[in-house]
C-alpha cells in the first residue's frame, strides 16, 4: 500500500462520524470567497470597508470549517435541511409567479388574511371571491 492510500485511509478514519460538506457548507464557502474577493478590490480605496469584508469572509470560512468537522450530526443536518427548504421555497415561488404571469386566461387574487392565491377566469366583470382556506371575501375585477 502506497503513501497516498495510507493518507486517504487516515483522512477517511478522521472524518468518520463527522458532518463533511453539505449544501449549506458549499454555499457558505462560495459566499465567503466572493466576499473575500470584494474585500480585496475595496481594500485600496476604502480601507475600513475592505477590512470589515475581509473579517466577514474569514468568519464565514471558519463557520464552514466548524460545520464540516462537527460531530453533532443532528444539529448540522437540521441546519442544512432548513437551508434546503428555504432554497426550495424560493425557487418554487419564483417558478409559480412566472407561470401566473404567463397565464392569460385567468386572473389571480391573493387573500389578505392567509395569503392564499385564488384563480378566476378573465372576463367575468366584478367578482366577490370567497377564500377556500379562511372564508374571507376578496373583491376584484377580472
Amino acid at each position: 500500500m502506497g503513501i497516498f492510500h495510507r493518507i486517504t485511509n487516515s483522512f477517511a478514519r478522521f472524518m468518520y462520524g463527522r458532518n463533511g460538506m453539505d449544501k449549506l457548507g458549499m454555499t457558505t464557502v462560495w459566499g465567503s470567497m466572493l466576499v473575500y474577493l470584494l474585500s480585496v478590490m475595496l481594500l485600496r480605496r476604502h480601507r475600513v470597508a475592505g477590512s470589515l469584508l475581509y473579517y466577514l469572509a474569514l468568519a464565514g470560512m471558519l463557520w464552514s470549517l466548524f460545520r464540516m468537522f462537527s460531530k453533532n450530526l443532528g444539529r448540522r443536518r437540521e441546519e442544512n435541511q432548513k437551508y434546503v427548504n428555504w432554497v426550495w421555497r424560493s425557487k418554487s415561488s419564483w417558478s409559480s409567479a412566472k407561470a401566473r404571469r404567463a397565464d392569460t386566461e385567468h386572473k389571480y387574487f391573493t387573500c389578505k388574511n392567509c395569503k392564499t392565491i385564488c384563480r378566476v377566469p378573465v372576463g367575468k366583470g366584478k367578482v366577490v371571491i370567497t377564500c377556500p382556506k379562511c372564508g374571507a371575501e376578496i373583491h376584484g375585477k377580472t
